[in-house]
């Protein structure tokens, strides 16, 4: 929880894997990947995560492809869980958790204690070099006429610098789309480095207005804390599964 968005009046939340029914491998509380546990277990899972919100919430989530698409939840006819294809989450309505999925790409909460307007944003390399961080508070901006210089934001629990080790596509991606993205690399071997997906998104962040000051990150390495989080990474490979965190953010009045 980040507690200047919870003392704007915003609940928010960064799940763990502890405290679940999911075999990933056992008691893990996996809240997505339908493809890869039971209905049963996630929904289980999900009614444990939301019983640790006061009030009574329910869950707005979408169909995440690492893009920059920013969906808009208007109306509560569009809560659940969406079959659009997008990778945020933007609302002002009460009662939601807007959520993004993550097992080691970055998770990012922004909320607006002026207008009421927040969203959950799901940033892995892709949505990374595609800007969505900038694009959803411009949208909070066009929608709700948010003043980015009033947005608190969250970076949430993802693979660090230190282990998010990327090829030549990536590199030559970054690249493309940003003047300075070598300050994001740090060189492993022959084509290949570690890059900074927090570091490229609050650098997005303080682009879009936000105050350094207003901008929050969570201290911790998916893949360094696998006892603690879902990692692809680590787990997808060996296991050939892997369960996903939610991180959610919502109005309480």
């Amino acid at each position: 929880m980040c507690k200047p968005l919870e003392d704007a009046g915003f609940a928010n939340g960064f799940s763990t894997r502890v405290g679940g029914v999911s075999p990933f491998p056992q008691n893990d509380l996996n809240l997505a990947g339908f493809n890869e546990d039971e209905a049963d277990n996630i929904y289980e899972n999900r009614r444990r995560f939301l019983n640790a919100f006061d009030g009574d919430f329910r869950l707005a989530t979408v169909w995440q492809i690492h893009g920059d698409t920013v969906k808009v939840i208007g109306s509560y006819e569009d809560i659940g869980e969406s079959d659009d294809h997008a990778d945020a989450v933007l609302s002002d309505l009460t009662g939601i958790l807007a959520g993004a999925k993550t097992a080691d790409c970055v998770p990012v909460l922004i909320g607006d204690p002026v207008t009421g307007a927040y969203a959950a944003i799901h940033a892995g390399w892709r949505g990374t070099v595609a800007s969505i961080v900038k694009k959803t508070v411009m949208r909070m901006s066009e929608l709700y006429g948010s003043d980015p210089a009033n947005l608190i934001a969250a970076i949430g629990p993802a693979a660090s610098v230190c282990n998010y080790e990327i090829g030549e596509d990536v590199l030559s991606a970054f690249s493309e789309n940003f003047a300075d993205s070598e300050k994001y690399f740090t060189p492993t071997r022959e084509g290949h480095a570690c890059v900074d997906l927090h570091q490229a998104n609050r650098d997005q962040l303080i682009a879009s207005g936000l105050a350094d000051a207003n901008i929050h990150a969570a201290p911790y390495c998916t893949m360094e804390r696998p006892d603690l989080f879902f990692s692809y990474r680590l787990e997808k490979q060996k296991l050939g599964k892997t369960g996903r965190l939610l991180s959610v953010i919502g109005r309480r009045s």
